[in-house]
C-alpha cells in the first residue's frame, strides 16, 4: 500500500461524501455535547479552554492517524480485524472486548440519559408535578419503548438520519445564539485558580471536551465504505481523510460556541445542580431559564440527541450481544434448532432488564463518562500509535505528533484515578 497523499487529479466532493460528513457529525452530537456545560460549570472556563487545547489537537491527529492505519491494510475490513492483521488474533481479541465495553458505556449513559431528562422536562412542561424517574415503573416503560423502537424500525432510522443530524446541528447553533443575552461575564468568568486545582480539573475536563466532537466509531464503516466504492485506495483513503477534515472544521466551531455560550450563562450553582440531579445542561436551561425559545429549543435537541444516539447505539449493542449468546447457545445446540426470533426477543428482554436496574442505581452520569475515559484513551489513541511502531507498513507516519497523541491518551486514562483519589 502506497503511502497515503492527495492523489493526482481533482476528486470531486459528491452526495456519497456529503452523507458520510453528516452521519460523523451526527455520530459526535450526543451525550458528549449536552452533558459538557455542566462539566464546564463545575470545573471553570478556564479549565474547559486548557481541556480544549489539548484535546482537540490531539483528536484530530488521532482520527486521521486512526484512519491512515486503516488504509494501509490490504483488507477491506473492520478495525478488529485489521488489527488482527497487523498483531495477531490475541490484540484482535483485546480490541473486540474494548469496543463491545464502548458499546456498553454508551447504553449506560444514554439509559440514565433519557430517563432523568424525560422525567425532567415532563415535569417542567407542567404535565407532572413531581419526577416520574422517582418511580421505577417509569424507567421501565422508557427503556421498554425506546427498544421495541429499536428493534423494529432499523431502516426508518438509516433513512431519517440525515436531516435528524442536520436538525441537531442547527439546533446546537442557534441554541449558543439564544443564550447569548443570558451571559453573566462578571460571575462566570472566574479568576485563574491554583495550578494544582488547575492542572486536575483540566484532567477531569478532558474526557467531556473529547467526547463532545469524538466520532471515532464511525471511521472504520465509513473507510470501508469508501474503499467499496473507489477502485484506487489513494483516492478513498483521501476522501475518507476529507470528510473526516471536514466533519472535525464544523464540529469545533459549533461545539466550542455551544459550550462557551453555555458556561456564561449557567452559574456554578446551577452546574452543581444539575450533576445532582443527573441531569443535562439541556434540561436544567430549559427549567431556570426565562422565554419558552431556549425552553423549547433545549428539548428540541435533548430528545433528537440522546433518543438517536441510544437508538443507533443499541443497534450495535444487540448485534453484539446475539453473537455472544449465539456463540455460547451453539455449543450445546446445533445451529439449525435455534430460533432466531427466540434469540432476538430473548436478548431484547434481557437489556431492558439489565438497564432498568442499572437505572435504579442512579449512577452519576459525569462520574460515568469519567471512569469509563480509559476504554476512549486505549482503544483510540494508545494502540494506533503502537501500531504505528510495531508495524513495518506504518512506520512512515512516525512524528512527534504520534507521541503527542500517545500521551494524549494516556492523559485520558487519568480520570479515574483522579477520582479515586478523591479529587
Amino acid at each position: 500500500m502506497t503511502k497515503t497523499a492527495e492523489p493526482i487529479g481533482k476528486v470531486p466532493f459528491t452526495r456519497y461524501d456529503l452523507g458520510w460528513v453528516i452521519l460523523c457529525i451526527g455520530m459526535a452530537i450526543g451525550a458528549g455535547i449536552v452533558f459538557l456545560p455542566v462539566q464546564v460549570g463545575i470545573t471553570g472556563v478556564w479549565a474547559f479552554a486548557a481541556s480544549v487545547a489539548l484535546a482537540y489537537p490531539a483528536l484530530y491527529m488521532m482520527q486521521k492517524l486512526y484512519l491512515q492505519t486503516l488504509s494501509a491494510s490490504e483488507e477491506c475490513d473492520s478495525y478488529a480485524g485489521i488489527i488482527t492483521q497487523y498483531l495477531g488474533r490475541n490484540w484482535g481479541m483485546f480490541l473486540a472486548v474494548v469496543y463491545f465495553f464502548m458499546l456498553v458505556k454508551g447504553m449506560l449513559t444514554y439509559s440514565l440519559a433519557v430517563t432523568f431528562d424525560t422525567a425532567k422536562y415532563l415535569q417542567t412542561f407542567g404535565v407532572t408535578t413531581q419526577l416520574l424517574s422517582d418511580n421505577p415503573l417509569f424507567s421501565l416503560g422508557i427503556l421498554c419503548l425506546l427498544v421495541l423502537i429499536a428493534a423494529q424500525g432499523e431502516r426508518m432510522l438509516f433513512k431519517v438520519a440525515g436531516p435528524l443530524v442536520l436538525f441537531k446541528l442547527g439546533v446546537v447553533v442557534l441554541l449558543g445564539i439564544v443564550m447569548i443575552p443570558h451571559w453573566d461575564l462578571k460571575n462566570n468568568l472566574p479568576s485563574l485558580p491554583a495550578l494544582k486545582q488547575f492542572l486536575i480539573d483540566t484532567v477531569l475536563t478532558v474526557p467531556f471536551t473529547l467526547f463532545s466532537i469524538l466520532f471515532v466509531q464511525i471511521l472504520s464503516p465509513m473507510n470501508i465504505a469508501f474503499r467499496k466504492v473507489e477502485s484506487d485506495p489513494r483516492i478513498a483513503t483521501y476522501r475518507a481523510l476529507r470528510a473526516n477534515r471536514i466533519a472535525y472544521g464544523v464540529l469545533v466551531v459549533s461545539v466550542l460556541f455551544f459550550a462557551t455560550s453555555f458556561a456564561f450563562a449557567l452559574s456554578h450553582e446551577q452546574a452543581l445542580s444539575a450533576k445532582a440531579q443527573n441531569i443535562s445542561a439541556l434540561a436544567l436551561a430549559g427549567s431556570v431559564m426565562p422565554g419558552s425559545v431556549v425552553l423549547y429549543l433545549t428539548t428540541a435537541l435533548n430528545v433528537f440527541a440522546i433518543l438517536t444516539a441510544f437508538l443507533g447505539i443499541y443497534l450495535g449493542f444487540e448485534e453484539s450481544i446475539k453473537g455472544v449468546v449465539l456463540n455460547l447457545v451453539c455449543r450445546f445446540i446445533p445451529r439449525e434448532r435455534i430460533s432466531d426470533r427466540l434469540i432476538s426477543v430473548a436478548v431484547c428482554v434481557a437489556i431492558v432488564v439489565g438497564l432498568w436496574f442499572w437505572v435504579q442505581t442512579r449512577f452519576s452520569i459525569l462520574l460515568l463518562q469519567q471512569l469509563a475515559s480509559p476504554i476512549y484513551g486505549i482503544a483510540s489513541f494508545v494502540i494506533p500509535c503502537i501500531l504505528v511502531y510495531k508495524v513495518p507498513a506504518l512506520r512512515q507516519y512516525k512524528s512527534l505528533k504520534v507521541w503527542y497523541v500517545f500521551l494524549f491518551g494516556l492523559i485520558v486514562c487519568l480520570s479515574p484515578v483522579l477520582k479515586a483519589m478523591g479529587y
